[in-house]
């Protein structure tokens, strides 16, 4: 709970900073587009929190948001339904987090390994699927794209975006089924400590599986969300580095990348800071180029203040028992 409080008073300090420098960091419309990529970036880090409180990590994320949403695009222009194309990507991306967890589990290759080889083929594989042209779903599916860019009128002159509340959503399932239920407790268990799990009864490869499939679940639905909120896809670039937003979310909002901890809304928490920072810097006129570099200042700090609160929290203990 203090990483949570921690993380929340960092966002408030960023917030209030850029509104005091630039008072139209807090129009309703730059407010409305904070809240829809805040939403966007939170459905695929509460995946990536998923395996990292395993004490894994997930680098094809990105590629996959790319690979998702070059597929969409094509299975509509070959005039597929829409309830067919979405479920067909989703259980792509089903069957991928699946091909991970049995790679890791059953192979023993390393999830860094097995993830960045994703990273690697599945943007490839989406270049070669649309011949590297720019994919897009044009003016035939506006309906299906309000999920993506509908808002719901809360005043006269403020909306709520929809992703919002597919987010809400996700994400109070995710937090109960990590809190409330036993499979939840398992992962934590897992994550902590991984042979202490095996000895006490926990199929440690069925709920690392079952972690690999739920980040790519979400990743496969962030996909589908993030292309339909631009309208089009260029597979060279669609979904490029976007697991490193995701991680470092995760770690802003309290998971240990050693494992065994974690908090969903400190994770959609952490997804916030990261996009009011990126939008601080567009909107102070800050170099762009910065981007990636604040990103990895970002999540070196959070990693330090783990290694920083462990040592503390181990201090006191040791303390205690002396």
């Amino acid at each position: 709970m203090k990483k949570i409080f921690g993380i929340l008073g960092l966002l408030v300090a960023v917030f209030a900073l850029t509104w005091i420098i630039e008072p139209k960091f807090a129009s309703a419309y730059n407010l409305q587009n904070i809240i829809r990529w805040t939403s966007l970036f939170g459905i695929i880090s509460i995946g990536v929190a998923f395996v990292i409180i395993t004490g894994g990590i997930d680098l094809s994320v990105g590629s996959l948001i790319g690979l998702v949403g070059c597929t969409i695009t094509l299975l509509l222009a070959d005039n597929y339904s829409i309830p067919a194309a979405l479920a067909i990507v989703m259980a792509l991306s089903l069957a991928i987090g699946l091909l991970h967890g049995l790679l890791i589990t059953r192979i023993g290759l390393q999830p860094f390994v097995v993830t960045l080889c994703g990273l690697l083929f599945y943007r490839g594989f989406a270049r070669w699927l649309t011949h590297d042209q720019v994919q897009g779903f044009g003016s035939s599916y506006e309906g299906l794209r309000h999920l993506a860019i509908g808002k719901i009128p809360l005043t006269d002159s403020f909306s709520i975006p929809i992703p919002f509340f597919i987010l809400v959503f996700l994400g109070s399932i995710a937090a109960l089924f990590l809190n409330r239920t036993i499979w939840g407790r398992y992962l934590l268990a897992l994550g902590r400590n991984e042979e202490a799990a095996r000895y006490s009864g926990i199929q440690i490869e069925r709920m690392k599986i079952l972690a690999y499939v739920i980040c790519s679940g979400t990743a496969g639905l962030g996909g589908i969300l993030f292309a339909l909120d631009v309208n089009s896809v260029q597979p060279a670039a669609h979904g490029n580095f976007y697991e490193l937003y995701a991680i470092a979310a995760a770690v802003l909002g309290g998971c240990s990348l050693r494992g065994g901890e974690g908090s969903i809304l400190g994770v959609i928490i952490g997804a916030a800071v990261m996009r009011v920072l990126y939008n601080a810097i567009n909107i102070l006129g800050i170099p762009t180029q910065l981007e990636f570099a604040i990103i990895g200042a970002v999540i070196l700090i959070g990693v330090i203040a783990d290694e920083l609160i462990r040592r503390m929290a181990a201090n006191r203990r040791a303390a205690g028992e002396s």
